[in-house]
């Protein structure tokens, strides 16, 4: 059995101005931005991936919102994970003229020519949260440190499992094992997928090696674990099809590293259904997330998933504009990363943001006291 451990914790790292496109941005390479130009005559366009995943949903209300205080006008569209939908989303915004672009993308190898015609027309382009690859056509990258991201939920799963303390140092008392682990990985379209999944597995990794962690499936390459556009549904039967397999009559499933959210409700789901637990106090095993979307955090207070990692997306946003907002006015915006974040074609400069473990002990400090939710929206599961 895992030794469930909790603490109170912050685990973190620290329109256009012109008719012609052509003179609405200031891209790299380009003749630069119209720096008198007033805010309130200028639109940034912003790409999101989809609306399904509630957190994307903020992320555009947000940048939607940080734009329009600052007087910019804003064409917010979202693709419904549809890659073909999000190219020609943005190529009608180079068309029209946009000051500048903000693209969280769907694939971010899939923009090219999108990114090329944005060159082309001096729109400098900012890169949202997924890193924007295989092109040297991307200006800036707002993100949080996703390597952090995989690192903060293994360590997440090594606490809720009694192997490591507070310090994420190893317990006195931590069990000897082995423990029994499965891994699931995002989508391996999506470049933070690999970063979370190298965060996490470099960390998991001594422990899997001495034996304290097994891995019963063996299915331990991210290509194994991955789970296409992050699908609750396909992390579902994922997880049925591991359950059937290799913990057949009482097998104890007593970790899970899930990546993000919907995952691990998905998990969750196929483990209750497989009669494993309706909490962690009655056999559900240790499960992992990312995001604190609400459902989860309602889990996480019920005692039915262990962990989130929050990502403030409101200060995500801001960065986005601040970002924007330099460009616009002939300036660079301050990177804290110019090492990191090669995406085949050039190393972009790139401002990281923190990220914090969200557990049952202490989602009201992280979440309700900052006013990211209410305690009713909490009660409810639902923003």
């Amino acid at each position: 059995m895992h030794s469930r451990r909790t603490f109170l914790v912050g685990a973190g790292s620290v329109g256009a101005a012109a008719a012609l496109a052509a003179c609405s941005g200031g891209g790299a390479g380009s003749s630069g931005p119209d720096t008198d130009a007033d805010p309130k005559d200028q639109t940034i366009g912003v790409a999101m991936p989809t609306q399904t995943y509630e957190r994307w949903v903020q992320d555009g209300k947000n940048i939607k919102k940080s734009l329009e205080k600052e007087g910019y006008k804003v064409t917010l569209q979202y693709a419904d994970d549809d890659i073909p939908t999000q190219s020609q989303q943005i190529d009608q915004m180079v068309t029209k003229g946009v000051a500048a672009l903000v693209i969280a993308s769907i694939d971010g190898s899939a923009l090219t020519s999108q990114l090329d015609a944005a060159k082309s027309a001096g729109i400098p382009v900012i890169s949202y949260d997924r890193l924007l690859t295989n092109s040297e056509n991307v200006d800036f990258y707002v993100t949080f440190d996703n390597y952090k991201v995989g690192v903060t939920q293994a360590n997440s799963l090594l606490f809720g499992l009694g192997l490591v303390d507070k310090d994420f140092k190893k317990a006195k008392d931590a069990p000897k094992g082995p423990l029994n682990v499965e891994l699931f990985a995002g989508s391996l379209d999506d470049n933070n997928a690999h970063l979370f999944w190298k965060g996490a597995m470099d960390t998991l990794k001594p422990y899997l090696d001495d034996g304290t962690l097994e891995v019963p499936s063996k299915q331990t390459d991210i290509e194994q674990c991955a789970i296409q556009r992050w699908e609750q549904e396909t992390a579902q039967k994922r997880m049925e099809n591991l359950l059937t397999t290799h913990y057949k009559g009482d097998k104890q499933v007593d970790g899970v590293l899930a990546p993000a959210d919907p995952l691990s409700r998905g998990i969750i789901n196929a483990l209750e259904n497989d009669g494993r637990g309706k909490t962690i106090k009655d056999g559900l095993p240790i499960i992992t997330g990312q995001d604190a979307e609400i459902a989860s955090v309602k889990l996480i207070a019920d005692n039915v998933q262990y962990s989130t990692i929050f990502k403030d997306t409101r200060k995500l946003a801001d960065q986005a504009v601040v970002a924007a907002k330099a460009y616009l006015e002939g300036k660079e915006p301050e990177a804290n990363d110019t090492k990191t974040y090669d995406n085949g074609s050039k190393v972009v400069p790139s401002y990281l943001l923190p990220v914090e473990m969200v557990l049952e002990d202490n989602y009201e400090k992280v979440l309700v006291d900052t006013g990211y939710y209410t305690d009713e929206q909490v009660e409810k599961g639902q923003a």
